[in-house]
């Protein structure tokens, strides 16, 4: 299959919009794949692990490049132009407007036509992200520093050198945020409100979130903390300062901590920073065990869903509960004898994780590409096997690949695969709104959900397709068309993730 590359000298966008940029050349008729990346050490060596490159491209981690597999060269090239285009449209909307309004390149000088400003979104490739954080926190700005692939030593640094100047440092590899009722990165809209959030994982905040806003609770701030900072190297630093925010946040009543298990000194150090507050807290520390979790005004939540519930009834002056919701009822789809596992296809890491978790407890044979509780490692990532639960957004699915969140191709290839495997039941998937990710991703789905539907029927089979809208009404994509449009599919839809897992075990067990 044709291949093309274009390398533009000195031109630079972040990961997000090249990521969108991306999806959209890749879904050109006549295209294959489609990567826009910064031409850094890491990505060069991801497409040629990709095999879309050769080890021969000069390019510096200054230059964007392009990679373009199609049909044909025609296609290819028609792809280029239209990719040309679309770099130079949003070159030029962020550039419209008098001098004044010129989209500023550096944050200095945003700061001259922005004085007010007191944070900076970092987004630039890792191996400069932690210079620019450095210049912003020396600016006295707080950071969000969207950027992976940055060292370890590199984030204690920048997180001592906030703690000294009163700043804070929200990641790296901080995906989401809501600041002031501003969401940053992959957020959704939300109301204001009491419930304030610190947390090292980014679909983990989105879902308590939204699904506080879906009751009716507001969110003073969700504050990222990177996926690393509750390890025993990071200590937990942002962690705390984020509670001392909240803590001293007049509008924050109830505060909600949200990680994986974190290293277990480290958990104790911030469940007692926490405690000290003399405010509610919530901990849904995903894995960890119960006892290390205990203290009073510490109430634990093992999902979620029941941490979104939790705090609802905290802020509104109610005891928490561990009682849930009871699932929707459905119509138990027809099984035909050997139709015995579940596939679940993810966008949401921390989706995938915490399904894994609540599935290997109770069912046998659960295996993913995360592992979590008593599941196994998936021996071929990219083929199903007994029970199995992948995390599409792994970095062995999207070298050279935008995010599932914003390109949804990937995930539909993969639904087709496992309709065809007549030993599947039912196929779980997640469907995550707010800013940054696609535009209407129901739309994106569809077609492969009826084919699904087109393929079981072919074999005489019926395959239960259950999923979830992480979003709220307000999210640019809207809550309500999502899910009627899935609904409209044949989509068996919960409210949230862990429900979703309740439903998926009871059509298991049928």
């Amino acid at each position: 299959m044709p291949t093309g590359q274009r390398v533009i000298r000195n031109t630079y966008r972040d990961s997000v919009s090249l990521m969108q940029i991306s999806a959209r050349i890749g879904a050109l008729a006549g295209i294959r794949k489609a990567s826009l990346v910064m031409a850094t050490e890491g990505n060069l060596a991801l497409l040629r692990e990709a095999k879309l490159i050769e080890d021969t491209v000069q390019a510096a981690s200054s230059d964007l490049l392009m990679v373009l597999e199609g049909e044909t060269d025609e296609a290819i090239e028609r792809a280029f132009a239209q990719a040309d285009e679309a770099l130079t449209g949003e070159a030029a909307s962020t550039s419209r407007g008098p001098p004044s309004e010129i989209s500023p390149r550096s944050i200095q000088m945003a700061l001259k036509n922005f004085s007010e400003g007191n944070l900076a979104l970092i987004s630039t490739p890792g191996e400069y992200a932690a210079a620019e954080a450095l210049k912003a926190l020396r600016l006295g700005l707080h950071v969000m520093l969207f950027s992976d692939n940055v060292s370890i030593a590199d984030e204690i640094m920048l997180k001592r050198e906030a703690a000294h100047r009163g700043l804070l440092v929200m990641g790296p590899d901080c995906g989401t945020a809501i600041v002031s009722g501003i969401p940053l990165g992959f957020a959704n809209v939300v109301p204001r409100g009491p419930v304030g959030v610190a947390g090292a994982s980014g679909t983990g905040m989105q879902q308590v979130t939204t699904l506080l806003g879906r009751a009716g609770i507001g969110v003073s701030h969700a504050l990222g903390t990177g996926g690393r900072d509750l390890r025993a190297e990071i200590g937990g630093a942002t962690m705390l300062q984020a509670i001392d925010e909240l803590a001293a946040d007049s509008e924050t009543r109830v505060i909600v901590l949200i990680s994986k298990p974190p290293a277990r000194e480290v958990a104790a150090k911030v469940l007692d920073h926490a405690q000290a507050t003399g405010k509610p807290v919530v901990a849904c520390f995903l894995g960890a065990e119960a006892d290390s979790t205990q203290r009073a005004n510490v109430t634990s939540a093992r999902t979620l869903e029941e941490a979104a519930s939790m705090a609802a009834a905290l802020a509104q002056g109610l005891p928490p509960s561990h009682a849930m919701p009871e699932s929707p009822e459905f119509g138990m789809p027809s099984i035909k004898p050997g139709q015995k596992y579940l596939r679940a296809l993810y966008s949401g890491g921390t989706f995938c994780y915490e399904a894994t978790l609540l599935l290997s407890s109770v069912v046998p044979y659960v295996y993913s590409n995360t592992p979590a509780g008593l599941a196994h490692e998936l021996a071929d990532v990219w083929r199903g096997q007994a029970h199995a639960l992948v995390d599409l957004g792994g970095d062995e699915f999207t070298r050279g690949r935008p995010h599932p969140m914003i390109d949804h191709r990937l995930r539909n290839e993969r639904l087709l695969r496992e309709a065809a495997d007549p030993e599947v039941r039912a196929i779980l998937f997640d469907v995550v709104l707010g800013y940054g990710s696609h535009a209407d991703p129901s739309a994106e789905m569809l077609p492969a959900l009826e084919e699904v539907k087109r393929i079981a029927q072919r074999a005489g089979r019926t395959v239960a397709l259950v999923g979830f809208v992480c979003g709220t009404e307000q999210d640019p994509q809207g809550l309500s068309r999502q899910e009627t449009a899935l609904k409209n599919a044949g989509v068996i839809l919960a409210s949230s993730n862990a429900q979703a897992v309740r439903m998926v075990k009871r059509i298991i067990d049928a």
